[in-house]
């Protein structure tokens, strides 16, 4: 039986036998433990050296900023927030609230 983070990693091989210019992602961290997503998100960072490109959607926004260059915060469908990943670094208090909501 494979785990988590082993059937992602399955899945993700399977996307790239194509060879594949792109590769797009929904929430390739869902359900795994801590481990397997720095694993996931490794692998995904060798292939974005070796000159893939990955458009991901990923609600672990930690992972998600060292694995980008450029990042969208999107809330009921608009655009809330945009920029290079060190920008949105920047405006972390600013990206919390846009991605956590107002806490009173």
């Amino acid at each position: 039986t494979l785990s988590g983070g082993e059937q992602q990693q399955l899945a993700i091989a399977r996307a790239l036998m194509s060879l594949p210019r792109l590769l797009l992602l929904d929430e390739p961290s869902l359900g795994l433990a801590p481990h397997l997503v720095h694993m996931v998100m490794g692998l995904l960072r060798d292939l974005r050296e070796d000159g893939l490109t990955v458009l991901l959607v990923e609600q672990n926004i930690h992972e998600a900023l060292e694995l980008a260059d450029r990042a969208y915060v999107i809330a009921s469908g608009r655009i809330e927030i945009e920029g290079t990943t060190t920008e949105l670094k920047e405006r972390g208090l600013e990206l919390e609230r846009s991605y956590l909501g107002e806490v009173r």
